[in-house]
Parts: structure tokens; sequence; C-alpha cells
């Protein structure tokens, strides 16, 4: 069965024709015109409409056509404009009724839309169970095999949403035109940032975390687009539905689009201070939080989010694990971006040792395991160095918890009996020396996706379009049949899984988009258990993984509570 194509039309000042007097013809003329179209009724003057109709009539928001329906309806109600063809048609009177079908006959030749009562055969449209909040509108359909069911659906997924979530897109989408109109003004911008306004984009450009280096003065022009889009792609829907206007305010004037470090904390309260009740020595944490999912974080680390005055996480921690924080706790998100994270590690370093010396517990919440290509060593140094020795809790680390939620044993007997663990890109953006082809070896990449056409070319042996031109290709470059993966929020709901091969795993993601945070894992035992069959690139979307071990989703936050 084809899928049906969901849309958001815009109906403002269209004329829709309801037939019918029943209470659901009531609701089909309130559902018009709360989208701003004129309802015209057509029953005949005898019928004894529903009371809220009659109300809708004596208010003047209905006009109700005291007559039958005749086929020239279609054709004279309309507007001016579209040579008065009426813009939709609700059939209220159901399908055995053989006036419903031959209204949807005349309907379908005309190319008008029509929807009649439970018959989903005699519908061109059909309308969704919806929950609204101002700007948002979430639809849930069907596609008419279970009305009741879509409208629990619909609560259940309202009910999981942050209050004022609406009024925060409105303020965010503000925030949006604020910067697209100075940026446009300061610098005469075509696209300031590039930033996609389609409701309907699957995911990210493949260039979304595309490294901007300081010589690339365009990329500076748009810092702020840059930041906003970053934002709302990491930031959990709790923070940003509690966003204010002098937050956004800061963020406005903070990255402007001269200086790429921020003045003053956004999410850290600059009134913290020790209180009477802080009696224990100032104490600095670093912790992993695993690969993604709160059901893989360790019992320390869920302590550690427990009893901490101050977090501060990296912008890639997922927010079912942000979502573990006490809400009394001051919350600090990394303002990390390509080509400003530098400048946010700093601020992240200087905001927990003035914590420390207030005499607060400090957590430094990373993602994955903060020895693993999370700058924990850096970080240990810092503040040892300030007179501050660190705990340092580990985590799980995605370089081996991705393939196993994948489907890829990185070592296989007969396959791979090695495993390395790269990242794909240096400091400043460098890249990498790409490692040599080894059959046995399983290699991942982590912080390689923003760059990965060149990484690619680097590994089968062709000079990378963004090394300097001394570089030379690998003198033992991969095969390019080998296959590959790449695996983005591994271990939660949205998981993705790219399977192709050097060769096309480039186009795939272009094809694909974005979905970041993700990984690259290269070499035969991606095809041990799974493999693409012959295809160009195979896509898995979706992981489910936990479904047996935890029933509902408050059964991992049971069990830490009795921990």
């Amino acid at each position: 069965m084809p899928v049906p194509i969901l849309t958001a039309h815009d109906a403002t000042g269209h004329i829709h024709l309801i037939i019918g007097s029943n209470p659901l013809a009531s609701a089909r003329c309130t559902k018009s015109i709360e989208c701003g179209a004129k309802a015209i009724l057509i029953a005949p003057p005898e019928a004894q409409l529903h009371y809220s109709l009659v109300k809708k009539v004596d208010d003047g928001q209905v006009e109700w056509r005291k007559k039958t329906f005749v086929d020239e309806d279609l054709q004279t109600l309309g507007r001016q404009e579209v040579d008065h063809v009426v813009d939709a048609v609700f059939v209220t009177l159901g399908g055995k009724v053989h006036l419903s079908a031959h209204i949807s006959m005349l309907c379908r030749k005309l190319r008008i839309p029509v929807n009649v009562t439970d018959s989903p055969n005699l519908c061109t449209f059909a309308l969704l169970s919806t929950h609204s909040d101002g700007p948002l509108q979430i639809g849930i359909t069907t596609s008419g095999k279970g009305c009741k069911l879509a409208s629990r659906i619909r609560r259940e997924l309202a009910a999981t949403l942050p209050p004022n979530l609406g009024a925060a897109i409105e303020r965010l989408g503000g925030m949006r035109r604020r910067i697209f109109e100075e940026d446009h003004r300061q610098y005469d911008l075509a696209d300031a940032g590039g930033d996609n306004s389609d409701d309907d984009a699957p995911a990210q450009k493949a260039s979304f975390n595309r490294l901007v280096r300081d010589s690339d003065h365009d990329a500076a022009k748009t810092r702020r687009m840059r930041w906003l889009s970053q934002i709302c792609e990491y930031w959990p829907l709790r923070r940003l539905a509690s966003i204010s206007d002098a937050e956004i305010e800061t963020i406005l004037q903070s990255y402007n689009s001269s200086s790429t470090v921020v003045q003053s904390p956004l999410g850290l309260r600059s009134d913290i201070s020790t209180s009477s009740s802080v009696s224990h020595k100032p104490l600095i944490i670093l912790a992993g939080s695993g690969p993604g999912s709160p059901h893989l974080l360790t019992v320390a680390t869920h302590r550690a989010i427990q009893i901490a005055d101050v977090i501060l996480a990296d912008k890639l921690v997922p927010s079912p694990v942000l979502d573990l924080i006490p809400r009394r706790t001051p919350v600090h998100i990394a303002r990390k971006f390509p080509g400003n994270a530098d400048a946010a590690q700093q601020e992240l370093l200087e905001m927990g040792l003035e914590a420390l010396q207030k005499g607060l517990t400090v957590l430094r919440l990373k993602q994955g395991d903060p020895y693993v290509y999370g700058r924990g060593g850096e970080e240990y140094i810092f503040f040892r160095e300030h007179g501050y020795i660190p705990m340092v809790l580990p985590g799980i680390t995605s370089s081996l918890a991705a393939p196993l939620f994948a489907a890829i044993p990185p070592t296989h007997r007969n396959v791979s009996d090695q495993i390395l663990i790269c990242t794909g890109t240096g400091r400043k953006g460098a890249a990498p020396a790409p490692p040599p082809y080894v059959k046995s070896q399983t290699v991942v990449f982590l912080m390689a996706l923003h760059r990965l056409s060149s990484l690619v070319e680097s590994l089968i042996g062709v000079t990378p379009s963004d090394t300097p031109p001394i570089s030379s290709p690998n003198p033992f470059p991969w095969p390019k049949a080998t296959p590959c993966a790449v695996i983005e929020r591994a271990s939660c709901p949205d998981q993705r899984v790219i399977r192709s091969s050097l060769a096309q795993v480039v186009s795939a993601v272009e094809e694909e988009g974005s979905r970041p945070p993700g990984l690259l894992v290269v070499g035969w035992s991606c095809d041990v258990l799974k493999s693409t069959g012959g295809a160009t690139w195979l896509m898995e979307d979706g992981f489910r993984g936990f479904e047996e071990l935890f029933t509902d989703d408050n059964k991992i936050r049971e069990l830490l509570r009795d921990t």
C-alpha cells in the first residue's frame, strides 16, 4: 500500500463545503474555521442541525445554504480567483449513502479534495488527529485503520512534550528571522547559514558538522545561524522549552560576527555561590555517559548526576540522559560548533574552575568515555594544575558499543583479529594520516563524518582535497569494495545504520543526510552478520534493543533510584 503524503496546508480564505447536519458536520465546520477557511454548510431547510452548528450559524461563523446538494455547487460556491470552484468538500453523510459516492466521484473529476466520513475509499485526503501548541502541530493518522487509536497515540505523544514548547518555537523562530535579517543586512548574504526551513527535511545535511577554519571568512559570517542550528539539533527539548528572551539576547550578543568566545555563560546561573548547605570539599568529576541510551549509564555516573551542584555537559550528551538531571541543578551545555571547539572548551574549563573555587561539586559530563577522544586527559591536567584532582568515571565508548548495536562484531574468527580506533579529525581540523589496509583489521573512525569524502579518498589511495599538496597517497590503499557502515545515534530510539562500501558510502550519506553524532566502521567484519546483499547501500532506521528488558520508559529510572 502506498504511503500517503502528509502536508500542512494553508487554507486561509478558502471555501470549504460541508454537507450534512450532524455533530460531525459541526466538527468539520470548526476545523475549517480554525484554519482560516470559510465554511459553507449545505443541508435542507427542514434538517435538524446539531445545537453547536446552530450556534455557529447564528454567530455568523458558518453560512448555511438551506437546500439539498446539486452538482453545480462544486463550481459555483467557490472563490472568484479560482473560477468559483470550491477548495475542499467534507461529506458527513456516511459512505453507505449514494449521494456520498456521487459527490466523491465528481470531486475526483474536478480535482477537488474530498473527505467522506467512515469511507476511506471515497476520500482523497484524511484529517489527522492533531496536537496544536502555537506554531507546533503534530498530526497522527492510522490511514483509516483505527481512528480511536490515532487519538490515543496523539494524546500519549503530546504528554511526553515539555510545557511551553510552542512558545519556545515562536521565540526561536523570531531569533532565526532576526539573525537572518541582521547578518543579511551586514554581509548581503543570499542565505544566512544555509539553514533549511523545510519541516520535512529527513536529516541534517551531510555538511552539518563541517569544520569551519579561521580562514573561512564566509562561514564565520554565519556563525550565529550555525549556532542556532546546533542548539536546535542537540539541546534537550526540556531545555529548549525553557529558553527565555534574555537567553536569546545573550546568544545574539555573544555569538556576533566578530567573536568566537562567549562572554557570559548560558544555562549556568551567574549567582551560584557557596551556600550554608555546602559543607563538602570541592570536587570535580569527569564522567562518561556512554553512547546515548540512559540504560547504558554506569551506576556511578548516575549517582554523580544526582549529587552534582553544577553540571557541564557536552552538546552530544542526548536528551534522555540530561533528563535524569534534577531540576534544581544548573546545567551548561557546551556551545561547540565546528570552528569554535577550542573557545567553547576553554569556557567549560573556566566555568568548572570558578564553581570549584566556590566549594561546589562539578560534574563534567561527556558522551562515551572521557579518555577515548573525549579530551579527558587534557581536562584532568588542567584541574590538577589548579589544585583539584579529578575523579574519573568510565563510560561505554561508542567506538565499541555502536558496532554491537549495528550487528557488527569488530572481531570475528577468520575475518578480523584487530580493532583500530581512530579520529577522523586531528587538532585544529588537520586530517590525520590514513591507516594502511590490513584485511584482518576493523577500523572505527570517530569524529569523521563531517569530512567523510576526503577520509574515504585517503583510504582508497587518492590524495584528499582537504589536505596540503605535499601529502602523499596512502601507500597501502583499501579496496573500494571494502564494506563499511555509518552508525548514527547508537543505542538511541532514532539510531540509524547505513551499510555500504567505500566506493558508495559518500553518495549514500549525501543522499540520506546526516543524523549526528555518528561514526564510521570499515572492514570485512561489517559483512559477517548483515550485508547489503548486493545493493549499493541499505539504511536501517530505529533501535528497540532494550524493549524486552525495560517494559516502559520509566523502568530505568526506577532501577537507578533503587541502587
